[in-house]
């Protein structure tokens, strides 16, 4: 919905210069009607895909069933719903930290009713500190500089980093197929943001510098994180 906030002027001239008649062109300005609908459309969403996560358990192959059961499958999620979004920085923070949160109730919701407990403080607990930098980080990829270049290593690294995890530490009881998928679609994100929003051989070095510590940083912290909670 847009209401109509300015009247831009302009004055038309014949061909000696004379002025003739002024139109009046009125500039349409969004209204917070758009904003409510995403923001409402990102939370019955986010219920929803957390409730078919639960059942994708089930009937996805072994090769991409991990993406129902790891990180990367909720952060994704709340990426792409967030950058559909299309709103600021700030509000795309608060955003991903009700998705994830509304992807884990709506993956706990649907457990139950299938006859499986699952206890949802600790993922909400993780939407909760790391959704706000998912979020700015999603918002920023559409920027250019400084902000563009620490949202693509935030999301980049965060991909690559559970890919490794992935392919090293679980590597016994998983398939590598989703690991082999998530870690391309880092290096994926990384280079269209190089090719497009990134510019100059300081910030590009700098950029996969910071991709890299980004995985790294995922690859040891996530185990031992994992480790200090099941204690």
């Amino acid at each position: 919905m847009y209401i109509l906030s300015m009247v831009r002027l302009t004055s038309a001239h014949d061909r000696n210069g004379e002025p003739m008649e002024t139109i009046t062109e009125p500039i349409s300005a969004p209204t917070g009607a758009a904003t409510t609908r995403r923001v409402l459309v990102l939370a019955a969403s986010s219920l929803v895909l957390g409730g078919l996560t639960s059942y994708a358990q089930g009937f996805l192959p072994d090769a991409l069933r991990s993406f129902a059961n790891s990180a990367s499958g909720w952060t994704l999620l709340t990426v792409l719903l967030v950058l559909w979004s299309r709103t600021s920085p700030a509000a795309a923070a608060l955003l991903a930290v009700a998705g994830f949160v509304l992807l884990v109730l709506g993956y706990m919701w649907v457990s139950d009713l299938r006859g499986y407990y699952f206890n949802p403080v600790y993922w909400c607990a993780v939407g909760v500190v790391t959704g706000p930098f998912v979020g700015l980080a999603t918002a920023w990829l559409r920027t250019s500089g400084l902000r563009a270049s620490l949202g693509t290593a935030a999301l980049a690294g965060l991909g690559i980093g559970e890919g490794v995890y992935g392919l090293t530490v679980v590597r016994e009881t998983t398939s590598p197929v989703y690991w082999v998928i998530i870690i391309v679609t880092g290096v994926a994100l990384l280079a269209y943001q190089l090719a497009r929003r990134i510019k100059g051989t300081a910030a590009i070095t700098s950029t996969i510098a910071a991709t890299a510590a980004v995985a790294i940083a995922f690859t040891f912290g996530y185990p031992a994180i994992g480790s200090a909670v099941r204690l």
